[in-house]
């Protein structure tokens, strides 16, 4: 009877440290990368950041970049005509908004992760927010008919 007493507890401590312990190994291994992450930014990203990726959207990659008087976002997905216009319309713009042959993204944002946003059909927009609100570069590739690849990039700055 006092050994079950005993080891009861002993081992849903056990179990339960071994539970934390690889919860935490995921996080490290995300805040590790270099690169974009195969995977959805968790909702809490992406209303810090205003990407909500739309359902359906695939592949989705993301990367974020954290530093001490700014956080970046970076999100690439494909998705169809409809999620493409909805996302615009939950950001707070239109398709209109997209300046045809424009890539709102800079060189060393692109370069950061490996995206390669030459040649293709491209279109993009700006959106400027006043801190601590995110702005947003937002880059269209139109090469695929109805399958447009949207990339973002959606900064937060700090005041100091």
């Amino acid at each position: 009877m006092i050994f079950l007493l005993i080891a009861i507890p002993a081992g849903y401590i056990v179990i339960s440290a071994e539970q934390s312990r690889d919860s935490g190994q995921s996080k490290e291994e995300e805040a590790a990368s270099t690169g974009l992450y195969n995977d959805y930014p968790s909702k809490v990203q992406q209303r810090i950041y205003n990407v909500p990726v739309p359902a359906g959207a695939t592949p989705v990659y993301y990367y974020e970049s954290n530093a001490w008087h700014r956080s970046s976002l970076y999100v690439q997905f494909r998705t169809n005509d409809w999620g493409l216009d909805h996302y615009l319309k939950w950001i707070g713009t239109s398709r209109d908004a997209l300046k045809d042959g424009e890539i709102t993204i800079t060189g060393a944002q692109a370069a950061k992760v490996g995206w390669d946003l030459s040649g293709g059909q491209w279109a993009g927009t700006s959106l400027k927010a006043e801190d601590p609100h995110p702005s947003q570069n937002i880059t269209v590739n139109f090469d695929e008919p109805g399958q447009p690849v949207v990339y973002v990039v959606s900064t937060v700055r700090f005041e100091r």
